[in-house]
């Protein structure tokens, strides 16, 4: 794949990602922020506005504010910068490229909250059956989680065809140069 084609893609999927988690943001701090939880289909799914200082699922939302912002915000951005150089450099098909690209916007949309809201992220679903549940999270989260999919659905694949490859290689061998005809004795006469 071309590097213009791979900028698209990755362009591409990135941009949208991201407008569609800001945007859903946006509206879910105008539709929940103040107000009580929504629950829809016998509470399997809620919306409510939530704040995370942390990491997915808050983890690190503890830690001292200094310690978050070198940690999520400057380690987080380096991480995304490089995941986004590593997969704009090296020939990867379209499903890898595109697994990248989901990762790197959810987490670079989650990065540009943290810089706009002094280092929290706005989340505002969960869902869960009684008591299991998932923590509150927003449409950037699903992306990453759906990039880490994609990447390990390719990555079964392409393990699979490879696979696929050596076993019909060990079973065909491929013909090489054919052997040398046995020599007949010569007979002087």
């Amino acid at each position: 794949m071309s590097i213009a084609r791979r900028f698209l893609i990755f362009g591409l999927v990135t941009f949208l990602s991201i407008a569609l988690d800001q945007v859903t943001k946006v509206l879910a701090t105008d539709a929940f922020k103040g107000k009580p939880t929504l629950s829809y289909l016998g509470d399997t799914f809620r919306f409510q506005y939530a704040t995370n200082e942390g990491a997915f699922l808050s983890l690190g939302g503890n830690l001292p504010a200094n310690v978050r912002f070198w940690l999520l915000t400057v380690g987080v951005g380096a991480l995304l910068l490089a995941i986004t150089v590593q997969a704009l450099r090296n020939p990867v098909d379209t499903a890898n490229l595109t697994g990248y690209a989901l990762i790197v916007s959810g987490g670079f949309s989650n990065w540009i909250d943290r810089a706009r809201f002094d280092g929290v992220v706005v989340d505002f679903m969960n869902m869960g059956l009684g008591s299991l549940r998932t923590g509150v999270f927003n449409i950037a989260d699903l992306a990453i989680l759906a990039g880490i999919g994609v990447l390990l659905i390719a990555g079964w694949r392409q393990d699979r065809a490879a696979k696929a490859k050596a076993a019909a290689a060990s079973t065909h061998p491929v013909a090489s140069d054919p052997a040398p005809a046995p020599e007949t004795p010569r007979q002087d006469g």
